[in-house]
């Protein structure tokens, strides 16, 4: 039933009366009477005969006879709520998009287009020769096996292409396929490649931008099996496609692929656990490795595919950072600058050979954060203590939390009324620059307005992470500044998230000698160590033997509990946690709240996830009145 009580997480028998015998199929929406309610529910199996001896209600409605619901999504949906304390229910609505009535009476699509074993190749496997194993790959979906990769993109690979051919081959082998991305724009790249390999009609995209009468005529289409092929955001993750082959996620260290509602699954998750469950195989992918991949990597349940050192030398260009010995010797005044003369000399000879410059700039906006000029002070809002931002050189000061706007804005400790940048935004970095460089055209790309692709002439492009055009022929020079303000973060996945990024940047620019990329950071460091030299599965072995050193995801699993100090306490008490539980804290969290953490080790995973899911049900059996929410493996800790 889709009740959000966790102490109703479980099947109800009802009896079928006569006139519904035929719509009521398995996978169906039905409506059921429970405690004098009408309610939605989910018909999961038909039986002739219950193990409840009392007196079983009727179904009083079939919504619908379409069976939106498959087999498969229904014991995915169960194993993903179990994995994560959630109720099935929870999980159903991520699962299946809302019904469309007038979309479930169109014309049903042709049958023609489901997936047709061939023993013919289906895709030329040269684009996956620079990776040693990679020919492997393709042959073993091809031939309707299961192998599970964790792969490592080299710089300029068109990942959309590779993973075209692994769908390719997984559809030559008689098999679907379900990818998932992060965001709209991968998911355009991707749908553009696999239409040049597969054809038109052969896939659907899967994505809550679609709108809801596109989105659920797409979800038809693979739950009728008219298409062998379903692509996505993470709304696609739970997609209902036919003998499936092969399940593959790009840039898993994404946070987009987290879901932000009960019980938060992750994308990578919810589809490596398919997998399992349907034996199929299994691709992650990315310029970077998180540290889950790479668990998967050193546990044996995926092999990696990565280029040899001498192919990586070839492809990767030059990159140097601006903060190491030799460096800071020629120019003593890197060390504070925030462009330094290193970057400024590899954007004007970029610019003088006629070719576009990138800068990656963390911080969106103009000045997103600002101090008093005398002191340093960081100037606050004083309504809410939130910080104050300059939207443009001649705006008046605003919170950036309750959006009240500072124009007599004093400095609490000195007095002073003059203000100072604090953190450089995108639109004043292309401010700077338009000065630097008279005469070159500046464009943005960011949260107002994200460019997909740029020509290949001479133009700066000042972007923020995940934004980053594409130049026609690859970027002359990419200017990776700011590093503090992802090095820094109060984050686990800090040192991992920056070097995503900066990988994400580095891989649009040309093989060197032609491109350049500089980092503004000291080059000691352990993530720009590996950008120097191109290797994303040395970082994440490092972070993950760090995580296992002190206990952290993924090498120990960890769920969090945030709510009212008392609730929290409540639903602790009442959970028979494993004997070696963990339990820490507690931390503030936001509106008052706080955190504990429960940590075990990954072979008590499951019962860690039962105890906490119990101790929900008993509290919601007893109506209690602060709601407690619960996370495993969430992204932040801290």
């Amino acid at each position: 039933m889709d009740v959000p009580l966790a102490h109703l997480d479980r099947p109800f028998d009802y009896l079928v009366p006569a006139d519904l015998d035929a719509a009521a199929v398995p996978g169906t929406r039905v409506k059921v009477r429970f405690a004098g309610q009408l309610v939605d529910g989910w018909l999961l199996a038909r039986a002739d005969d219950s193990g409840h001896t009392g007196r079983l209600a009727y179904l009083e409605k079939v919504v619908s006879p379409e069976p939106v619901l498959a087999p498969e999504i229904a014991r995915l949906a169960r194993a993903v709520a179990d994995r994560y304390a959630g109720s099935l229910a929870d999980v159903l609505r991520l699962a299946v998009p809302p019904r469309h009535a007038r979309v479930e009476k169109e014309a049903r699509g042709d049958q023609t287009s489901a997936p047709v074993a061939s023993d013919e190749p289906a895709v030329d496997p040269r684009g996956w020769r620079d990776y040693p194993t990679g020919p492997a790959l393709l042959r073993a979906l091809t031939d309707g096996r299961a192998p599970r990769a964790v792969w490592s993109a080299l710089p300029g690979e068109d990942w959309a292409a590779r993973y075209a051919d692994a769908v390719a081959a997984t559809v030559a082998g008689g098999r679907g396929a379900v990818v998932v991305v992060a965001d709209a724009r991968d998911l355009d790249r991707l749908d553009a490649a696999l239409t040049g390999v597969l054809g038109p009609g052969r896939h659907v995209t899967l994505s809550a931008a679609l709108g809801p009468a596109r989105r659920y005529r797409a979800f038809l289409a693979a739950r009728r099996g008219e298409v062998p092929v379903v692509i996505g955001t993470r709304a696609a993750m739970f997609a209902p496609v036919d003998r499936l082959g092969l399940v593959a996620v790009w840039d898993d260290g994404d946070d987009l692929h987290a879901e932000p509602r009960a019980p938060y699954p992750h994308a990578r998750d919810v589809l490596l656990t398919r997998a399992q469950l349907a034996e199929a195989g299994a691709l992650v992918g990315g310029y970077a490795r998180t540290a889950e991949a790479q668990l998967l990597v050193e546990t044996g349940w995926a092999r990696e595919v990565v280029a040899d050192r001498t192919t990586v030398r070839a492809r990767i260009p030059a990159i140097a950072p601006t903060g190491d010995d030799p460096q800071l010797a020629r120019d003593p005044g890197a060390a504070t600058a925030r462009l330094p003369s290193l970057a400024w000399t590899a954007a004007r000879d970029a610019l003088r050979a006629d070719l576009p410059v990138l800068v990656q700039v963390p911080r969106r906006g103009y000045l997103p954060s600002i101090a008093c000029a005398d002191c340093r002070t960081p100037a606050r809002c004083a309504h809410c203590a939130g910080p104050l931002a300059l939207p443009s050189a001649g705006g008046t000061p605003a919170c950036r939390w309750c959006a009240r706007v500072a124009a007599a804005y004093a400095c609490p400790e000195c007095g002073g009324r003059r203000l100072r940048a604090a953190v450089t935004g995108a639109r004043r970095t292309a401010e700077e620059l338009g000065r630097a460089f008279p005469g070159v055209p500046v464009r943005t790309s960011g949260r107002e307005e994200v460019l997909s692709d740029v020509p290949g002439g001479a133009a700066v492009v000042v972007a923020t992470p995940g934004a980053e055009p594409v130049a026609e022929g690859g970027y002359g020079a990419v200017l990776l500044l700011d590093s503090w303000a992802l090095l820094t973060r109060a984050d686990l996945r800090a040192g991992e998230e920056a070097l995503r990024r900066w990988l994400a940047a580095a891989a649009l620019a040309r093989p060197a000698p032609a491109g350049r990329v500089v980092v503004v950071a000291d080059g000691a460091l352990a993530p720009v160590q590996a950008l120097l030299r191109w290797d994303a599965g040395w970082f994440a072995g490092r972070e993950l033997a760090e995580r296992r050193e002190l206990g952290f995801p993924p090498a120990v699993r960890m769920a969090s509990v945030t709510g009212p100090a008392e609730a929290v306490a409540d639903l602790l008490d009442a959970a028979r946690l494993p004997a070696d539980a963990e339990v820490l804290g507690p931390v503030p969290a936001e509106e008052g709240r706080e955190r504990m953490l429960v940590r075990v080790p990954r072979a008590r995973a499951a019962a860690l996830a039962e105890a906490l899911h119990s101790a929900a049900g008993a509290r919601a059996a007893r109506k209690a009145a602060d709601p407690v929410r619960l996370q495993v493996d969430p992204l932040s800790l801290f």
